[in-house]
């Protein structure tokens, strides 16, 4: 019922189609939206990095949305998620309003600003979500996505935080701040490089310096600042182009992506590597990839934390099969399932106190990877992310006054 009234709408007025569609279902009940969703095909379009976030998804998620809900998941993997923002503004202009390329995202930060600022994203609806009691919308680290607010317009997935991993048999001891780390370059010519941002994990490391160059995050909070981002770019530029004669092939090159950084470590050529997922440097090694002596910390000044999401594009033709796997990845057992140490290891989004006590056994009864720094340790030191307007400026800055 919902596509013949979507059809109608489109042939009286196409650019009403999507609206229309859309307040369709957020006036359905959970059961109808589910009823609407069988028989869908979902083309969730995601980072497609990691062999086992693709495995957790291709085979576990879509298991389930197969077997008791007759929806295909198609994983599109992707590398940069600013090109599908991109694909997406294009449909739009184009007027392609309820026939979209995209269903789901795997986004956050300036893409999910570029989405909602750009009307391309589904908003409003995830309150219909069941699953969306185990959210805590209180936190703001949950509630505001790099500075700006989710408002209804994505769910959450995963919780991350910044950390480093070297191989303790090579390195006993790492520095343990970002002084001490620019000090151990200079100390170790060739160990130490980056990816080049708009890398997401190398421009990730350039906000650290960012953050160390600026005395701290207290003043880069809030909206960006031209005044603040001139006196404390020109240290940031200044501390990472004296370091980059003594990175890797002496800073002539970089590493195009956080794989191609993963590489060179894997390989003894580089000292460190670094993620966002420390859970990937347990599952490297238990793949035979990095060294059983790789073990991963925390810097004492602090390392970023934040929260990555699910997003509806405003023209995806299966907004309610794609509200469903919304609802089955927020699901406790879900987020139980890809936080085992031999599945992701990712940290939940959720509050497990608010899931069954069959899911909260579960996640008691993980251990650990020995190479893997836990959650909580992180958690003692994290620097929030900066608003999306200083990622921008970060990013063209060090293309122009470092990349170059």
């Amino acid at each position: 019922m919902l596509r013949k009234l979507a059809v109608l709408l489109l042939l009286s007025s196409p650019a009403l189609a999507d609206t229309a569609e859309g307040e369709a279902l957020k006036a359905m009940s959970w059961d109808e939206i589910v009823a609407e969703a069988r028989g869908g095909t979902v083309n969730w379009f995601m980072w497609g990095g990691a062999d086992n976030i693709n495995l957790y998804v291709s085979d576990y998620v879509a298991g389930i949305l197969k077997r008791d809900y007759d929806i295909t998941l198609n994983r599109v993997p992707i590398t940069d998620a600013a090109e599908i923002v991109n694909l997406i503004l294009s449909e739009k202009e184009a007027g392609i309003t309820d026939a979209g390329t995209v269903d789901l995202i795997w986004i956050n930060g300036e893409n999910f600003r570029s989405m909602k600022q750009g009307g391309l994203a589904f908003c409003g609806y995830t309150g219909l979500l069941p699953n969306d009691a185990l959210v805590n919308w209180d936190n703001p680290a949950i509630a505001n996505d790099f500075g700006v607010p989710v408002e209804g317009c994505e769910v959450p997935w995963n919780t991350v935080q910044f950390a480093f991993a070297h191989d303790s048999a090579a390195l006993a001891e790492p520095p343990r701040d970002m002084a001490a780390l620019i000090a151990w370059i200079k100390a170790n010519p060739g160990r130490f490089t980056y990816p080049a941002p708009p890398d997401f994990t190398g421009s990730a490391f350039v906000r650290h310096v960012f953050t160390h160059a600026a005395g701290g995050p207290e003043s880069l909070l809030g909206p960006f600042d031209q005044a603040t981002f001139d006196a404390v770019s020109a240290r940031t530029w200044a501390i990472l182009n004296e370091i980059e004669p003594f990175l890797w092939r002496e800073g002539a090159t970089y590493p195009n992506t956080i794989t191609q950084l993963n590489e060179l470590f894997a390989n003894g050529e580089v000292a460190f590597t670094f993620n966002y997922d420390p859970a990937q440097f347990g599952l490297a090694v238990q793949a035979g990839t990095y060294p059983e002596t790789t073990r991963s910390f925390g810097l004492t000044d602090g390392t970023i934390g934040n929260t990555n999401y699910t997003l509806i594009p405003f023209n995806s033709p299966n907004k309610a099969a794609a509200m469903v796997v919304q609802n089955l990845l927020l699901s406790g057992e879900a987020q139980l399932e890809k936080a085992k140490t031999e599945v992701w290891g990712a940290a939940p989004a959720i509050e497990i106190s608010r899931t069954s006590p069959e899911v909260q056994a579960g996640f008691a009864a993980i251990v650990g990877h020995p190479s893997v720094i836990p959650a909580a340790e992180l958690a003692k030191a994290t620097l929030p992310e900066l608003q999306a307007d200083w990622l921008s400026a970060i990013e063209k800055g060090w293309a122009e006054q470092v990349g170059n």
